[in-house]
């Protein structure tokens, strides 16, 4: 157990669960979109152009105001989070990426409104990506600051599990509605259907996240952060500039190849001729595995150490676009299968102890700032754009080259920043809180 509290292990599951919920249902209604991006919203909510692409392609720009408005709630959440707590932050958000996804299902289409359907559709999906930027940090931190130093890696991993979970379960619900309607049923209503499901799963997470409070460490750190000249997002720039920009490195091309697997998969199996529900079908077993092996990437963390297991999942990165394409050129079932359970395992490498490693590598007073800027910051220029560069290549080339060397690149910015990182399995939380301390003595504040 730690030296900053024990927390046991029945309430300890309970903060995951509570932490898992919230995850769940953000990326359940964020996946939600990024499918409907290519299947629904480039035809119903943008004028027609002659080529089926450009309609995806502005669907995917607006994809991209969520991404763009995540630092934002990042900082802002990071920021009062660092002041006031984790838990009551998450249920905020929670609240309005519920309300923000249930009226995308409510929206007319173009043929109705004109340009006003892009336009609130961009305003509600911001809204989205606000609440989502605030969420990562403290769902994560709930947990990592309640958990054994020696398991950090390990619970830490399980709001990470929640991400494939929450798409697991839109895809599911995506698959059923495309399976029993018709094409034209889908795409005039069906669709919203699964938007407005989401009323009952954040009723749920928003209930749960009731039962839990944040950490005694936690609790110390603030009544100590009042005392001290600056604490939160101010201070993390003045002081931790290398830890985060090595925390957006190692965000930079797992956050590429994790949309290029789950999101621009669909458009390019959908332009190579391959139908919506075997794409589905192919993308529902591969967040099977992805729940599975983000645990198992989580407990490696904590036995063998962060820094091996992340240079084995960019390296693993930087390969696997060359061998992918090809395997989803075949058509063959079983073999796109395995092209998006490797591209899903390999992210898992890389997704699985970041968690553990971005706690580590701020103080308490400062966690949910540092965390959320260094996670969401990185968005801006990595995932937000990925599916919409992804398909500008392909309508330009019609080829996978370019696509893979894309994936590549952008994998070795994440292997340079794990080659630099500091290996921290096991380290103290409190430790790391009593040198913040010391420095502060040091510089006479």
């Amino acid at each position: 157990m730690t030296d900053h509290g024990a927390t046991s292990s029945a309430y300890l599951r309970r903060v995951v669960g509570a932490s898992m919920a919230g995850t769940i249902v953000e990326w359940y209604e964020f996946f939600l979109y990024g499918t409907a991006a290519t299947l629904v919203f480039g035809k119903l909510f943008f004028p027609p152009t002659g080529n089926s692409l450009d309609g995806i392609i502005a669907a995917f720009a607006t994809y991209a105001v969520g991404f763009i408005a995540r630092p934002l709630g990042g900082v802002v959440f990071g920021h009062v989070g660092d002041r006031i707590g984790r838990k009551s932050l998450l249920q905020v958000s929670l609240v309005l990426i519920g309300a923000s996804t249930f009226l995308m299902g409510c929206l007319p289409g173009f043929d109705s409104i004109g340009y006003w359907a892009p336009a609130l559709l961009v305003t509600l999906r911001f809204i989205q990506g606000f609440a989502l930027g605030g969420e990562w940090g403290g769902a994560v931190l709930l947990v990592t600051e309640h958990s054994p130093d020696d398991r950090r890696g390990f619970w830490g991993s399980f709001p990470q599990a929640g991400v494939p979970l929450g798409n697991l379960l839109a895809t599911l619900v995506l698959l059923i509605l495309s399976a029993t309607l018709t094409d034209e049923a889908f795409l005039a209503w069906g669709w919203r259907v699964a938007f407005w499901l989401s009323v009952v799963i954040i009723v749920i997470g928003y209930y749960i996240r009731t039962q839990v409070s944040d950490s005694p460490l936690f609790q110390a750190a603030r009544e100590q952060a009042d005392h001290a000249a600056d604490y939160g997002l101010v201070d993390v720039f003045r002081r931790y500039p290398r830890a985060l920009l090595t925390a957006m490195g190692l965000r930079f091309g797992e956050n590429i190849l994790y949309y290029m697997v789950v999101t621009f998969s669909i458009t390019y199996l959908s332009y190579r001729g391959i139908e919506t529900g075997r794409i589905l079908t192919l993308l529902f077993l591969g967040h099977v595995v992805h729940v599975l092996a983000i645990p198992a990437a989580g407990m490696a963390a904590d036995r063998i150490g962060r820094r091996p297991v992340y240079l084995a999942g960019a390296a693993l990165a930087i390969g696997w676009p060359f061998a992918a394409f090809p395997m989803f050129d075949t058509g063959d079932t079983a073999i796109m299968l395995a092209a998006v359970i490797a591209g899903l395992g390999v992210h898992a490498l890389m997704y699985a102890p970041q968690p553990a490693i971005m706690t580590e590598m701020f103080p308490t007073r400062m966690r949910y700032s540092g965390v959320s800027l260094g996670y969401q910051v990185t968005a801006i220029v990595a995932g937000s754009w990925a599916p919409l560069i992804g398909t500008a290549i392909l309508r330009n080339h019609d080829g996978w080259l370019l696509l893979a060397l894309y994936i590549a690149g952008s994998a070795a910015v994440s292997f340079v920043a794990a080659l630099m990182m500091r290996e921290t399995r096991g380290i103290s939380l409190t430790a790391i809180d009593r040198a913040d301390t010391q420095r502060l003595v040091v510089a006479g504040r």
